[in-house]
């Protein structure tokens, strides 16, 4: 089986207001079709309201991103998939359900995580 990312940014969902209730119960529709399925790993959206910033190896921070990651909110959804075509399925279903395409990536293979 392979992890799968399947995520969004936020700019990407122009939904009217009246229908963003609409649009939560569908995609918690597809988390649950997910969970029974058994291939649900993790899924969240970024929380915007509190602002990046990196870690070094002593500890300390220091704000904001690397250059090419400035811009990384949305929602993110990670599944356990035997194949890139069911991935692709996923991500089909999660794009229904949000009204927005979503990006899919592959996490490579390591017997230690």
């Amino acid at each position: 089986m392979t992890a799968y990312l399947i995520s969004f940014p936020s700019g990407e969902m122009d939904i009217p207001d009246d229908e963003f209730d609409e649009v939560v119960q569908a995609s918690h529709a597809v988390v649950r079709e997910a969970k029974a399925a058994g291939v649900w790993i993790f899924g969240g959206g970024i929380d915007e309201t509190v602002p990046p910033v990196r870690v070094a190896a002593d500890g300390r921070t220091s704000p904001g991103t690397y250059p090419q990651t400035a811009r990384i909110d949305g929602g993110y959804a990670i599944l356990d998939l035997p194949t890139y075509e069911e991935a692709v399925t996923w991500a089909a279903k999660l794009a229904r359900a949000c009204r927005c395409r979503q990006e899919l990536r592959a996490f490579g293979y390591d017997p230690e995580s």
